[in-house]
């Protein structure tokens, strides 16, 4: 089967999530509801997408590549999918080809009954733990980690399904949310550290699952709270059952969500995004301002960081580069020359906005660094007299393991070169990140507690709070979210 086409080829400079999930119990209507979800979630997952329902008597699946609407948006795909439970999935393939095997929910039938589950995260220890289930005769049909959960489910001596899931995630290591389906209770776990998102709503008389408050407001239910690090809740009868089976850790949010992968509309673990995204560029203004012009933001993902900024500034904020939304899926393949035009394909300058002025341009991160070099140039190019780029993110320097896909060490401009060598290479007259102290003082904290850091920020710190059992250091090998052949 060829390769799905890239859908965010000319995103080079920004890491990708690898999924959301949603689940919802109890109420009429359930797949098109999880449809909504998912098509609010689409940011975090765009190769594909899938849905489980259970209809009281047996379980239904779709799934398919590519965006919800692909293949959701048909009333005749809802009524083959009746039921008032289920579950979706949006994915991300970090590696490798998107096939329908590895499309998810995934489903199985156990001795207890059918079980669908959906994962968001990547775990660390999957590709040890799926050798020893191959030596004792398991036989896996994806290649995803998450094929791994099931099969220790399966292996498991308890009897009770809910000590089946924990059995099973007592075993495996890494960071994840997720949710599962039975024939009577939807239920939903975060790992020990709450590395990923998960939170619980409420629709009239049923209960939701989703990975951000955004898939709540389109279905018109109620944010309830948060799912605690460690926590595993089991929806049923009308009732949150709570259970906290892990041992006990200080929680390391993924940090990134605040800055880049969460939509600005959701809250996320208490905070609003957009404050907070908001709040982070008036930090990097109050560290590394100088007198400018006016303020750009690299749309869509740097504008409230710019407006932040602005704001902090006084200096004017204008869109002084408009994207192209039409550009989620190129109509052509992404050849080396047609990367290199790609950034004007999905970007142009605003010249009425830039011809002239010295210009502050705000984004939230840079990988490789071969986006913002053009970005840069095109503003240049637009007739802007300085372009000074600020980043409302720490310098990325170490790969994530935890459910983000990032390069490796070798391919992030960050970890080879120094702020002001990265600025002669991207063409900016000026170029400056965010302190990680800033980072955290933009999220209500006095700093970073580097004995104790309050956030998962491994990307910039290299301080990995989960263990790297399948990888060789952390330095160069790529998550596991598709694993290697079998020896």
């Amino acid at each position: 089967m060829p390769p799905m086409p890239m859908t965010r080829p000319f995103d080079e400079d920004h890491p990708h999530e690898e999924c959301g999930i949603f689940g919802i119990f109890n109420v009429a209507d359930g797949a098109a509801r999880t449809a909504l979800g998912l098509h609010a979630l689409q940011h975090r997952g765009q190769e594909a997408a899938g849905v489980v329902t259970f209809d009281g008597r047996q379980f239904h699946v779709h799934r398919g590549l590519g965006h919800v609407a692909d293949n959701f948006g048909s009333e005749e795909v809802i009524r083959k999918l009746p039921g008032a439970s289920a579950i979706g999935h949006n994915r991300y393939a970090t590696t490798g080809e998107t096939v329908l095997r590895n499309v998810q929910p995934l489903f199985a039938e156990f001795a207890f009954g059918g079980l669908a589950i959906a994962h968001n995260g990547n775990l660390t220890n999957a590709y040890a733990i799926r050798r020893g289930l191959v030596r004792r005769g398991c036989l896996f049909q994806s290649t995803t980690d998450t094929e791994v959960i099931i099969h220790l489910i399966a292996t498991s001596p308890f009897s009770d399904v809910v000590d089946r899931v924990i059995d099973a995630l007592k075993q495996v290591e890494g960071a994840y949310s997720l949710v599962a389906l039975t024939q009577d209770a939807l239920i939903g776990v975060r790992d020990p550290l709450g590395v990923r998102p998960l939170l619980l709503g409420r629709l009239g008389e049923g209960h939701i699952l989703a990975s951000e408050s955004c898939a709540l407001d389109i279905n018109g239910a109620e944010f309830v709270r948060d799912v605690e690090p460690g926590e595993l809740v089991v929806l049923r009868d009308g009732r949150v059952d709570s259970l906290k089976p892990f041992h006990r850790h200080p929680a390391r949010f993924c940090i990134f969500e605040y800055i880049y992968f969460a939509r600005p509309d959701s809250q996320v673990e208490g905070r609003n995004v957009y404050e907070v995204r908001k709040r982070i560029g008036a930090e990097l203004a109050r560290e590394s301002h100088i007198p400018a012009d006016l303020v750009v933001p690299v749309p869509d993902s740097g504008v409230p960081a710019a407006m932040g900024y602005a704001e902090e500034a006084r200096i004017p904020f204008e869109f002084g580069i408009v994207r192209n939304h039409y550009v989620g899926r190129t109509f052509i393949e992404p050849t080396d020359h047609i990367r290199h035009l790609g950034v004007k394909l999905k970007h142009n300058a605003n010249r009425g906005q830039l011809k002239g002025k010295c210009v502050i341009l705000v984004d939230d991160s840079i990988v490789r660094g071969t986006t913002s070099k053009k970005i840069v140039e095109m503003v240049r190019s637009a007739g802007a007299k300085e372009v000074h780029l600020r980043i409302s993110s720490p310098p990325t320097t170490h790969s994530c393991f935890y459910g983000i896909d990032t390069p490796s060490r070798a391919e992030l401009i960050a970890a080879q070169n120094d702020v002001p060598a990265i600025a002669r290479m991207i063409g900016a007259d000026s170029l400056s990140f965010i302190s990680i102290d800033g980072l955290y003082r933009a999220l209500g904290e006095a700093g970073r507690d580097h004995r104790r850091p309050q956030f998962c920020d491994a990307c910039f710190s290299g301080d990995y709070p989960i263990a790297l059992t399948d990888f060789d250091g952390g330095s160069t090998a790529r998550q596991l979210s598709l694993l290697a052949a079998e020896d």
